[in-house]
């Protein structure tokens, strides 16, 4: 860890003034001697600046930031599915292949999008438009199977919602 003049400083340098206002916004919510627990969100608001992905010099800037051990941001970033950790497409389609997702045929849809965008699951399109990921859950088992698409959700899916929405992303209609 570093003195937070010089965290905030290399901070600073890796991201806008508008997300290091953030960052404080989280700061401000919590007990001075509790700054660990902005972490979550200031790692997400690291990332959301950063093309979507959390290198290893940002995560330490984070930690340095918030008065952390770098491994206490390491812990969460690998811990959570919601942190990348290394570059990643336009849009990222997360689709949930736990139990109620698997019962309802995520495993085909799966299938379909790979197909449909030429890659595998973890992969990025060759455009760099589109990057497919699976997780373990999504807590939307009431309305699988589902997929999250840059942070909305998107429910009861079929192939042919999925076209259209994978259409949406590359500009090819209007709103799915």
């Amino acid at each position: 860890m570093t003195d937070s003049a010089t965290a905030k400083k290399s901070l600073t340098e890796m991201l806008p003034e508008e997300a290091i206002q953030e960052i404080e916004v989280w700061l401000a919510k919590y007990p001075a001697d509790r700054r660990r627990s902005a972490v979550m969100a200031s790692l997400m608001i690291a990332q959301k600046n950063n093309k979507g992905y959390l290198s290893q010099e940002l995560m330490d800037a984070v930690a340095d930031y918030l008065g952390i051990p770098h491994v206490a941001a390491y812990e969460v970033a690998t811990f959570y599915t919601m942190y990348n950790h290394e570059p990643v497409g336009e849009h990222v389609i997360n689709v949930c292949n736990n139990i109620s997702c698997m019962l309802r045929g995520c495993d085909d849809l799966i299938a379909h999008l790979e197909k449909r965008l030429d890659i595998k699951t973890g992969q990025t399109t060759a455009d760099n438009k589109i990057t497919l990921r699976t997780v373990e859950c999504a807590g939307a088992c009431a309305g699988a199977p589902m997929c999250e698409i840059d942070e909305v959700y998107y429910e009861h899916l079929t192939e042919e919602k999925l076209d259209k929405l994978v259409d949406n992303l590359l500009g090819k209609q209007g709103e799915a």
